[in-house]
């Protein structure tokens, strides 16, 4: 089964819901792919959410810091008013889609990061997937938020890219988006349409890719070197028939390949 996977974050999740542009680009999708899986975070919501609740977020090293006061506002936010609006979305458009956490069905138990960050989790994925493969075959969407939990049973905030490498390996999917506010890789001042493995290894060391890119794309050689075809880094998709054509890359964004030429 050819599975996609498609991470939203940033201004991508504020408007999944209000941008019909996604109906097309779901639908493109469909033709190229026997399966699409959905995975979201909880973006700015959880921030401003926590504020109106006098409740401080406070971040070390980008993770957001999440006693248990915050872990429910995490919950509500992500599993709750995010999940339920895309699974609307996507049914009033005429897609089948579920809403599921990374609980559901034991797939997920998170591993604490760091007991400074409270309930912040690293996603270990259990191996239980035939329920959601399942799914994929009844042309149903799973919109998944990567809310997950401890072995005891404690709600677990999971940053939502580490929780779409995990799936994406533990399906064996074979193409990856992660939709965010960056328009793609950068080196030396141009966007790449495409980069290698290799050319992102040696960008890395020659300091040509550096900051927060660089956890984003160690994640990418992850799931290329655990057999994912391709993933693709940017902040919009709206131009998805240009990128099946001929090596031509309209997109926002870019495409992380083990080698070049690819057909993409």
């Amino acid at each position: 089964m050819k599975t996609v996977i498609i991470k939203l974050s940033g201004k991508t999740l504020e408007s999944f819901c209000t941008d019909l542009a996604w109906v097309n680009i779901l639908s493109e999708l469909k033709k190229d792919y026997d399966s699409i899986i959905i995975v979201h975070g909880g973006g700015n919501k959880i921030t401003s959410w926590s504020s109106a609740l006098n409740i401080e977020s406070e971040f070390i090293n980008g993770q957001r810091v999440t006693d248990e006061k915050t872990m429910e506002v995490v919950a509500a936010v992500q599993s709750g008013l995010l999940n339920t609006k895309i699974v609307a979305f996507l049914h009033t458009n005429g897609f089948d889609a579920i809403g599921l956490t990374g609980i559901d069905k034991g797939m997920f138990v998170a591993e604490y990061l760091d007991k400074s960050l409270g309930f912040v989790g690293n996603p270990k994925f259990t191996g239980k997937k035939d329920w959601i493969i399942s799914l994929l075959k009844e042309n149903i969407i799973p919109v998944f938020s990567s809310v997950c939990r401890d072995k005891a049973g404690n709600l677990m905030n999971v940053n939502a890219d580490l929780f779409t490498r995990e799936l994406a390996i533990g399906l064996s999917a074979d193409t990856v988006f992660f939709l965010s506010d960056v328009e793609g890789v950068t080196m030396n001042g141009e966007r790449k349409n495409y980069l290698t493995y290799n050319e992102i290894i040696n960008g890395i060391e020659h300091k040509e890719i550096y900051g927060g890119m660089i956890p984003k794309l160690q994640s990418c050689l992850e799931l290329i070197e655990n057999g994912v075809n391709k993933v693709w880094i940017g902040n919009d998709l709206s131009n998805f028939n240009s990128i099946n054509s001929q090596g031509k890359n309209e997109t926002k964004g870019s495409w992380i390949v083990n080698q070049l030429p690819i057909a993409v």
